[in-house]
């Protein structure tokens, strides 16, 4: 395997693998900068799964090979249903932020499987679907010499929008006005409530975004990876994207690039062989690799990184 096509393996390897990443750690910094942590980001990806799964097994007659685009859709939006669960649990209930989220992780998986098992005649598990997110080569760009060659030929498309949606997302939290309030509401939630700023509301959008990326996320993870839903489509993806955004400081696009490396601790799993420093390591030590990472980060970062003031807090409106 020459230069120019072992990096092209390790980058449309890293970049499948990230995608789901990225769109669920971008989820969480728009939960927690409005000051609702979000642990629930595994459960989240669990139903986004599924439910992309199921819409793409009995629709992809009708829709063709636009079907997994618009399982991306359904994920999302039964990804924000399923977080409305944690929205009123911790802001309208008041219930401690990581039990809530942890019933979400909880729940999730027995969910999916419990259904599967009524839709699929006792199956634990889907059918594989026809209708994969497959990989592309970018017209135009995948032109350029080298470059070209390496980054935009057999590439994940999906991650490059998660890139975008990385760089929009900063510009929304930074720039506009619904970013300043959803930090404001995250910050200082009193100070922004006496100057007539709804903290439940813009707490309910934070956790709602966390919600539509995070399915998103799973799906991506069925529809281009495993292809089915099980009990193992989402195997700590969730975690991975909290660590992201703690690695990312709370900022999408430090977020993204924290993603990014999570995937490809990921990939090495595929690619570790066909890199020559490290094509002796065993097979199992990069299977571990992503989750031993995931524990030196929070370890490492999560008392340095600071998170926004009022993260994790209940707030009681004034009279």
């Amino acid at each position: 395997m020459n230069l120019i096509t072992l990096l092209l393996t390790v980058v449309s390897t890293t970049l499948v693998y990230s995608a789901p990443m990225i769109f669920t750690a971008i989820g969480g910094t728009f939960s927690e900068r409005s000051g609702i942590v979000n642990v629930g980001l595994e459960g989240i990806m669990v139903m986004g799964a599924f439910s992309s799964v199921v819409f793409n097994l009995f629709t992809a007659k009708l829709f063709g090979s636009a079907t997994p685009w618009l399982g991306l859709l359904v994920g999302g939006l039964v990804g924000v249903l399923f977080s409305l669960m944690h929205a009123v649990a911790t802001i309208n209930w008041r219930t401690d932020h990581i039990i809530s989220g942890t019933v979400l992780n909880l729940m999730a998986p027995a969910l999916g499987v419990y259904l599967s098992k009524l839709i699929f005649d006792g199956k634990g598990q889907t059918d594989v679907i026809q209708r994969p997110l497959a990989n592309v080569t970018i017209p135009g760009l995948s032109d350029i010499p080298v470059v070209g060659q390496i980054f935009f030929h057999n590439t994940s498309l999906v991650a490059y929008f998660g890139i975008i949606v990385a760089v929009f997302s900063w510009w929304v939290l930074k720039y506009t006005r619904f970013g300043l309030r959803l930090r404001s509401v995250g910050e200082h939630p009193e100070a922004a409530d006496s100057v007539g700023i709804s903290v439940y509301r813009y707490r309910y959008m934070g956790v709602m975004l966390s919600g539509l990326l995070g399915g998103i996320g799973g799906a991506i993870m069925a529809e281009s990876i495993t292809l089915n839903f099980s009990i193992s489509t989402i195997v700590g993806q969730g975690f991975m994207s909290l660590a992201a955004m703690i690695f990312g400081k709370w900022n999408p696009i430090g977020a993204m690039g924290a993603a990014i490396f999570f995937g490809f601790a990921q990939s090495l799993a595929i690619i570790g062989k066909y890199i020559p420093v490290i094509a002796n390591v065993p097979n199992v030590w990069f299977t571990l690799a992503p989750y031993l990472i995931t524990i030196i980060v929070l370890v490492a970062f999560i008392g340095k990184s600071q998170a926004p003031a009022a993260d994790g807090s209940t707030f009681i409106k004034s009279r």
